[in-house]
């Protein structure tokens, strides 16, 4: 079998990977931090120009939160730091080419994941000191999201998990098959609107809302507890790798495994 460039940039994603995490967990773990920072920041702007936004509509700021949060994945991307979500697609697709064994996979994902995390309450830590975060309120955009993503069932958010993780490997295969930098952008910011405007749910997305308002405004919120919390996350977690490690890591990495010319 030839290798595709989709094999073939799964191999070399799986690849720097290990060399990274094997040669300096320090480095890896700060690449994690960074993606999670980045898309706590698009949700912090995201949030607050939301609010801004529902004073002239209110279905104004739905629109308005999921274009500006889409900047957070084209920011992850182009400046080469390592999330979760999209791992699940790479480390999948890399144990089922053998680039990467399963073990070691599933310690890079899990590891990432908790940097991930660092990087969102390290932002949402520094965002409660500034002013927009000090005057949110009941009706505030991120406190209403918050509030809504922690009342649902755990079967629904695994759902909602499952199609989340499907548009933003979407995206992260445009960025691996195109090759102009604008249409790459263009298709991120598509692929990641659509499920924010739908309200799925995108754990590391989550890690970001729920961080911003956790210092100062949890109190507003109902069933924002630790195992709620915890629920919460891990239904999503388990519903993002079905969606991107499943759906389209293993499908992707299945189609691409030919002798055939219909290669990726």
């Amino acid at each position: 079998m030839g290798v595709s460039g989709f094999s073939g940039s799964i191999r070399k994603a799986c690849q720097k990977k290990v060399a990274l995490f094997d040669e300096s967990k320090m480095r890896y773990a700060l690449r994690a931090t960074l993606a999670g920072a980045f898309l706590t920041l698009t949700t912090a702007v995201g949030g607050i120009a939301a609010d801004n936004s529902m004073q002239i509509h209110h279905d104004l700021g739905k629109f308005v939160f999921s274009f500006l949060f889409a900047w957070g994945l084209v920011f992850v991307l182009f400046l080469n730091t390592e999330l979760a979500t999209s791992n699940m697609m790479y480390l999948t697709a890399g144990v089922y080419y053998k680039a990467i064994n399963l073990s070691k996979a599933v310690k890079i994902l899990l590891f990432c994941t908790l940097f991930n995390l660092v990087g969102a309450l390290f932002i949402g830590w520094l965002c409660s000191f500034s002013a927009p975060f000090l005057n949110l309120s009941d009706t505030s955009y991120l406190v209403t999201v918050v509030g809504a993503k922690l009342s649902k069932g755990s079967s629904q958010i695994i759902i909602e998990g499952i199609l989340a993780n499907i548009f933003v490997n979407i995206a992260i295969l445009g960025f691996l098959f195109i090759k102009s930098s604008s249409a790459r952008v263009s298709v991120i910011i598509i692929a990641v609107f659509m499920f924010v405007y739908l309200g799925y749910d995108h754990v590391i997305a989550n890690f970001g809302s729920f961080s911003l308002v956790m210092y100062n405004n949890s109190h507003m919120i109902n069933g924002f507890e630790l195992l709620n919390i915890l629920r919460q996350w891990t239904m999503a977690f388990i519903g993002n790798y079905l969606g991107g490690g499943i759906c389209i890591g293993l499908c992707y990495a299945y189609l691409n495994n030919t002798k055939t010319i219909y290669q990726d």
